[in-house]
C-alpha cells in the first residue's frame, strides 16, 4: 500500500498526554503536514505537533471523555504498560508521571524531550489526526514522498510490536489493506498463544482480557478498575452509563443509536451492519461481551 513518509521526531513534555497508541510527532519541514489526504487535514500544534493516531491497534483507554459525563480509564496496569512500550520502543527513558494542579490531568515526560522517527500515513481521520505507522531512527525513504509498505516493513513499526507483546488490540478500519491486516492479526494471535501476553494473560488470579467471555458491570467503577475489555466496548459502556442507567437492559438500543458502522470478515457475505448490537451480548441486564473477535470486524471510517 503506497503510503506518505514523514522523517521528523516525536516529543514528549510535562503538558503532554500520550497514551499507548497515540503519540507527539513534528516533521522535520511542517508544511509536509499538507500532504496528508483527508478530508479533515491535520492542524499542527504552534510547535508544530499534531498527535499521531497509531493505525491498526486500540490501547486501553487513559482519558476518556467522550460525549456525556466525566473523564476516564481503564485499568492501569495495561493501559500504562502500553503507554511506556511504546515510548520505550521510540527510545524514550526516564518516563514521569504529574499531576497537573489546575486540572487534575496526569501528564507525561520523559528524557529526552524528543526523538527522531518517521510515520507512514495513509491519511488523516474525522477528528484531524493523523493515522499512521510509526517509526523509529533513520526511515525507509524520502520525506514527503509515498512508499509502498509491505509485511516486513509493518514488522519494524511500533504498531506491530505492541501487538506482539499484547498490550493493544488489533481494531482496523477500511483504509487498511488486507496484507497488513492480515500481518497485524497474526501479530496478536501471537501473542495470545505465547501463553497470553499482556491484556490476554489469564492465568489464575491475574486482570486479563474478557470481552469474548463475559464482564459484569455494576456500575462505572467495573469498567474502570475491575475488567478488560476492548477499548470501542469500553468507550459505548462509559457513555452509556454515564446517562445514568446502571442495567445494561438498554445498552443494545443504545449500541443501535451509536451506529457504528463495520463488516464481519468471517462472515460470508461480508455485509454492511450498523451499531455494535450486532455483535454484543447481554445478559441478566448486567454481563455483556462481544460475540467476535476484534481482528473479525472492519470498521468503515465514518
Amino acid at each position: 500500500m503506497p503510503m506518505l513518509l514523514i522523517k521528523g521526531s516525536f516529543h514528549l513534555s510535562g503538558r503532554t498526554r500520550p497514551d499507548g497508541d497515540t503519540v507527539p510527532f513534528i516533521p522535520d519541514y511542517v508544511g509536509e503536514w499538507k500532504l496528508v489526504r483527508g478530508c479533515k487535514k491535520p492542524e499542527p500544534e504552534k510547535d508544530g505537533h499534531v498527535d499521531v493516531r497509531l493505525e491498526g491497534i486500540d490501547a486501553l483507554e487513559t482519558h476518556y471523555t467522550g460525549n456525556y459525563g466525566t473523564e476516564e480509564r481503564q485499568p492501569r496496569k495495561f493501559a500504562d504498560a502500553a503507554t511506556e512500550k511504546l515510548l520505550t520502543w521510540l527510545r524514550f527513558t526516564d518516563i514521569r508521571y504529574t499531576v497537573d494542579p489546575r486540572n487534575g490531568h496526569e501528564n507525561i515526560s520523559a528524557t529526552p524531550d524528543s526523538v527522531p522517527g518517521f510515520v507512514l500515513t495513509g491519511g488523516s481521520d474525522i477528528f484531524g489526526r493523523c493515522v499512521a505507522l510509526v517509526g523509529r531512527g533513520v526511515p525507509p525513504g524520502a520525506s514527503g514522498y509515498e512508499i509502498d509498505v509491505k509485511a516486513e516493513l509493518l514488522k519494524q513499526t511500533a504498531n506491530h510490536y505492541l501487538l506482539t507483546e499484547g498490550l493493544v488490540y488489533p481494531t482496523f478500519y477500511a483504509g487498511l489493506p488486507a496484507d497488513l491486516r492480515r500481518e497485524l492479526t497474526a501479530a496478536s494471535r501471537q501473542a495470545k498463544a505465547d501463553p497470553g501476553k499482556g491484556v490476554w494473560n489469564m492465568t489464575s488470579g491475574s486482570l486479563g482480557d474478557v470481552t469474548l467471555t463475559g464482564a459484569k458491570i455494576t456500575g462505572m467503577s467495573s469498567i474502570t478498575h475491575d475488567v478488560v475489555i476492548l477499548p470501542k466496548l469500553f468507550r459505548r459502556l462509559k457513555e452509556y452509563l454515564s446517562l445514568g442507567d446502571t442495567s445494561l437492559a438498554g445498552f443494545p438500543v443504545y449500541l443501535a443509536g451509536a451506529a457504528d458502522k463495520f463488516r464481519i470478515l468471517s462472515a460470508t457475505p461480508s455485509r454492511l451492519l450498523t451499531g455494535l448490537q450486532n455483535v454484543v451480548e447481554v445478559t441478566n441486564g448486567e454481563t455483556v461481551k462481544m460475540t467476535h473477535s476484534s481482528e473479525d470486524l472492519l470498521f468503515d471510517e465514518k
